[in-house]
């Protein structure tokens, strides 16, 4: 009896890209490399250059270095900061990279205009007003004493003792917060500094003018939280969100801190316009270094990589200390 014939296998077929379905999963992690607020920002920034290219006849992607260099000159022109400016050229270079088209930023034509906007309209940074320990009680004397009003005391208290930046601070979940005799741990899971989430923990005392760990303990217990989000919606009459649509505690929106930071300074007879989310993490920097404390130990609470930008802090909070001229003017 004759052996079998053996026939060749069929050759397998390559595709010449991924499914669409792992496609879209692979795009998902790409943009996990980006924080999503940076995603945000430039998608937001990558339809400004869109519905501009549509305007004037341009192709958005892959788009030309005359196009790119013709929407940054407009943006300047309608009185866009140099840093935002920066940033949607970001967008546009990045939208490029992830659909692997020509990049048109890194024509010399682009970099040549970029740096003349930088020079011509500056890069100074349009920097908030630090909410120090002084303006931050002001704040404090403003609060209701009403649920909502917990809840605003125990986020000013809190974000200002941990220099939080306002995406931190909406992050946090009670079991993030873990007692301590003197005061909290608070477990800070991923930042700006730390996109692949390893973590950082800080400490915030119990404190005997600010008093931010009373604060949040008296606002977890009135508002009944237990688990899940720390800071959450409250409704005008006074009821907290429960569950959201998906049927989640809801979270507090980034956007809500620097409402409620308006909201207080005004309240204070302040000038609300000069101040931001950023203003209680400024604030907390500015006072530590105002009653001298130690770089390192500063950096320790506000997770600073730079020491430059924490010395910016300490240079405008110590200008007029041992000033130079004073023995004389």
């Amino acid at each position: 009896m004759s052996e079998p014939e053996i026939l060749p296998a069929e050759p397998t077929q390559i595709r010449a890209g991924l499914p669409a379905e792992a496609t879209a999963i692979v795009r998902a992690y790409q943009q996990a490399s980006k924080a999503d607020s940076t995603i945000r920002a430039y998608t937001s920034d990558a339809r400004v250059f869109q519905d501009w290219c549509a305007r004037y006849g341009f192709r958005s992607l892959p788009a030309t270095p005359e196009s790119v260099s013709g929407f940054l000159v407009h943006e300047a022109e309608a009185g866009r900061a140099a840093s935002t400016i920066g940033r949607r050229l970001a967008a546009i270079k990045y939208g490029h990279k992830l659909a692997k088209a020509v990049d048109p930023t890194d024509d010399e034509d682009v970099r040549a205009t970029m740096k003349g906007i930088r020079r011509r309209i500056g890069t100074a940074p349009n920097q908030k007003a630090a909410a120090t320990v002084d303006v931050l009680q002001m704040l404090l004397a403003r609060t209701p004493n009403t649920l909502t009003g917990k809840r605003d005391r125990a986020l000013l208290a809190l974000g200002f003792a941990g220099a939080f930046r306002r995406s931190e601070l909406m992050a946090l979940d009670v079991a993030d917060l873990v007692e301590h005799p003197e005061g909290l741990r608070v477990r800070i899971r991923k930042s700006k500094t730390d996109q692949e989430g390893a973590g950082t923990e800080i400490a915030i005392p119990h404190g005997r003018f600010v008093r931010p760990v009373a604060l949040v303990q008296e606002w977890l217990a009135a508002a009944g939280i237990s688990e899940g989000p720390v800071f959450r919606p409250v409704s005008r009459y006074g009821v907290m969100r429960r569950l959201d649509a998906r049927g989640e505690p809801p979270r507090l929106t980034t956007r809500a801190v620097g409402d409620i930071i308006k909201h207080y300074t005004s309240a204070a007879g302040l000038d609300a316009s000069t101040f931001g989310p950023h203003s209680l993490r400024a604030g907390y920097i500015t006072t530590a270094a105002e009653r001298g404390a130690d770089l390192a130990r500063i950096m320790d609470q506000s997770r600073h990589r730079d020491p430059r930008t924490v010395v910016g802090y300490i240079r405008r909070a110590n200008a007029f200390k041992d000033h130079s001229g004073s023995g004389f003017l």
